[in-house]
């Protein structure tokens, strides 16, 4: 997977499914994050996406482990009302869609070139807008 431009431009956004697979060593998941890392381009992951993606049945020291490899990015009051925005805008409901408006909001307000590595592709392109590269999982 093409990251984006030159070493330490951008970002790689995940959603709770690319971080699931992640967190199951998925082989597909792991090339293209060492891609990311090869290329100098940070992973970020929205705090809400960690509550998501976690699995009880993935060992505690793993989930850690991958974590301590991430950039996690709070959910702060600017992040959530641009996340409110988003939904408002695409005429979601933030009771269905608000993890996905915040991963939206996460990768709106990172410098780009910025790709959303995600398994619900036409909703995160709906809220981040044409700035930002969705790529399905």
């Amino acid at each position: 997977m093409s990251v984006g431009a030159g070493a330490g431009a951008g970002a790689v956004v995940l959603d709770s499914e690319a971080l699931s697979l992640l967190l199951r060593d998925d082989r597909a998941m792991t090339a293209r994050i060492e891609a990311a890392r090869i290329h100098r381009v940070p992973v970020v992951a929205c705090a809400m996406t960690l509550i998501e993606a976690d699995d009880h049945r993935v060992h505690p020291a793993r989930i850690g482990w991958v974590l301590s490899r991430l950039q996690v990015v709070a959910v702060d009051e600017g992040a959530a009302g641009l996340a409110s925005s988003l939904l408002r805008e695409a005429g979601l409901h933030g009771h269905k869609y608000a993890i996905d408006a915040a991963v939206a909001a996460t990768a709106r307000t990172l410098p780009g070139p910025v790709v959303v590595l995600t398994s619900d592709p036409e909703d995160l392109a709906l809220l981040c807008g044409p700035g930002v590269r969705i790529v399905k999982v």
